[in-house]
């Protein structure tokens, strides 16, 4: 057993047994920017994009077995997805009861608003446009800089042979020479959450990767993620220190105009170029933290060893038990909002629920279908069968529910065959819900219902070794992602929380014996009518 399962068993009981350093206490007045800054870098501002008719929520978020043609990535749809994904599109201010209220008032602290979630405030994944000969500026590398919308130049000239080294002989993508490349710089979200930032920012990553899957997939586009590949050689290309910025996925993207080109060359060159530009840092002070640093080495270790098809077939989510009769759920159906739309309106619900209001069986019908199908793809889900079908699910959802028209109070599994849900435990589930999460500002009780996805941690790390722990909690990032877009989708208030006892969850379940790990809870209702808000658009 490698290092990331004692990491996986301290982040479950953290609730109980602090994780070192027990006492840190974050430093905001010398705090990381929230992106990375290239002084002096040539840039480019990319386009503005019409988002098209019919690429609906439901269009991006249906599961489908049938096989559609892909149609290819060009500037524009690049741009739009950017934009509708990490580009900052307004400025909010609410009455709530988020802790952090008393700041957003002041300009310096702001609460910009984007189209995918992140753990503890807008704490960035760094996108990297790596460009071949068939894209439409001049071969080199890019940083997509989120406040400015436009991309920076940071190397000219084609490396996209050294991407195609990295992903290895064989791997999806080894016929393109258009990349985006997805690293996470750990002192913007370290500063704040020290050693448990790790189990952050991978949530983050499968955020930002199950954006981009609804988007394109609602418009015939394909993102298909590789995990695994030779991290330390695109590190050196990127020019960021691998122990303070990890490359934690490369999505290659079909180009318009663009031939897959099989056998394009994956040879090493001689004088490998890299990146010179340093991204200047805004902390006076950064710190190390020896659990981070572990997990980090754990994870890279043997990254580049790809896991075989159906490897992670012995880690598949187990079909839920029940104490009572199944509740039969309606057919899910999303209403026709566009993904773009969606995305604009999703935001944290912090402490606004109204329980006067439940939550309809056909909108908690819709949210489970849609989560449970929720993944990050790529090379975490190869074909399992000759027969090309793929891998099965790793997520189990479970649902508190609190306010469900026509359902009992009760916690129950989701049972996504025959669209269900199966009795786990009888009786309202408020005082338990509120008696285990740590936090002040919500109201656990005044959610219509409480959603748990569920993993097998420690059966995909007996799978697939340690890098295992990016594929786990990227998934559950995804499902975030989707909880909150299809909240956005029906109109209805949203919030991920990760703050909870983890343990008191596996006990209340019965998920000893499945090995299930609850890794944090979405909460699905109305929200009280007339909020006090403020909002200003600006793209």
């Amino acid at each position: 057993m490698g290092y990331a399962h004692d990491y996986a068993a301290a982040i479950m009981q953290r609730g109980r047994v602090p994780m070192e350093p027990a006492d840190f206490v974050p430093d905001w007045a010398d705090r990381p920017r929230k992106a990375k800054f290239y002084p002096g870098v040539e840039s480019f501002p990319l386009p503005d994009t019409d988002f098209p008719e019919g690429a609906t929520v439901a269009a991006g978020c249906t599961r489908t077995e049938e096989p559609h043609e892909q149609r290819p990535f060009t500037l524009d749809s690049l741009s739009g997805m950017l934009r509708d994904s990490y580009g900052l599109t307004g400025r909010r201010l609410g009455v709530q009861t988020n802790t952090d209220l008393a700041a957003l008032p002041h300009y310096t602290q702001a609460n910009w608003s984007r189209g995918t979630a992140s753990g503890g405030g807008l704490y960035p994944v760094s996108v990297y446009w790596i460009s071949g000969p068939s894209g439409p500026r001049a071969p080199g590398i890019h940083y997509y800089s989120a406040p400015h919308h436009s991309m920076q130049r940071l190397l000219a000239g084609d490396v996209t042979g050294e991407v195609r080294a990295a992903l290895g002989e064989g791997a999806a993508g080894a016929d393109r020479d258009q990349f985006l490349v997805l690293g996470i710089k750990y002192w913007q979200n370290a500063f704040k959450y020290n050693s448990f930032s790790f189990h952050a920012v991978t949530m983050d990553l499968g955020a930002i990767v199950g954006t981009w899957r609804i988007w394109a997939r609602a418009q015939g586009l394909s993102v298909e993620p590789a995990l695994w590949f030779d991290e330390e050689r695109l590190s050196h290309v990127l020019g960021v220190p691998n122990e303070e910025e990890g490359i934690f996925a490369v999505v290659p993207l079909t180009w318009q105009g663009a031939e897959p080109t099989p056998g394009l060359s994956t040879a090493a060159l001689p004088d490998v170029p890299a990146v010179r530009h340093t991204d200047v840092e805004r902390s006076r002070t950064v710190l190390r933290f020896e659990t981070l640093q572990r997990i980090h080495a754990a994870t890279v270790e043997a990254a580049a060893d790809r896991p075989e098809p159906g490897g992670l077939d012995p880690a598949a989510a187990i079909s839920p038990t029940a104490t009572g009769a199944p509740v039969a759920l309606p057919e899910p159906e999303l209403p026709p909002v566009s993904v773009r739309d969606a995305l604009r309106e999703r935001r944290s619900s912090f402490g606004r629920f109204d329980a006067a209001r439940p939550v309809t069986t056909a909108q908690l019908a819709a949210t489970l279908d849609a989560c449970v199908a929720a993944s990050l793809g790529g090379d975490a889900e190869q074909p399992a069968a000759p027969d090309g079908s793929a891998s099965p699910g790793l997520v189990t959802l479970y649902a508190f529910i609190n306010h469900v028209e026509g359902v009992e109070p009760g916690a129950y599994a989701y049972d996504p065959v025959d669209h269900a849900l199966r009795p786990v435990v009888t009786g309202p589930p408020g005082p338990f819900l509120q008696r285990n999460y740590f936090l002040s500002n919500y109201n656990l009780e005044q959610a219509g219902v409480v959603i748990v996805p569920t993993i097998r941690t420690a059966a995909v790390l007996d799978a697939v070794g340690d890098r295992g722990y990016r594929l786990v909690n990227g998934t559950i990032g995804a499902v975030a992602q989707t909880f909150y877009t299809v909240a956005s989708a029906l109109g209805l208030g949203a919030g991920v929380a990760l703050g909870f006892d983890n343990i008191s969850y596996i006990e209340e379940l019965g998920l000893e014996r499945t090995g299930e790990k609850p890794l944090l809870i979405m909460l699905l209702g109305n929200e009280r009518p007339r909020p006090a808000d403020f909002r200003y658009e600006i793209g």
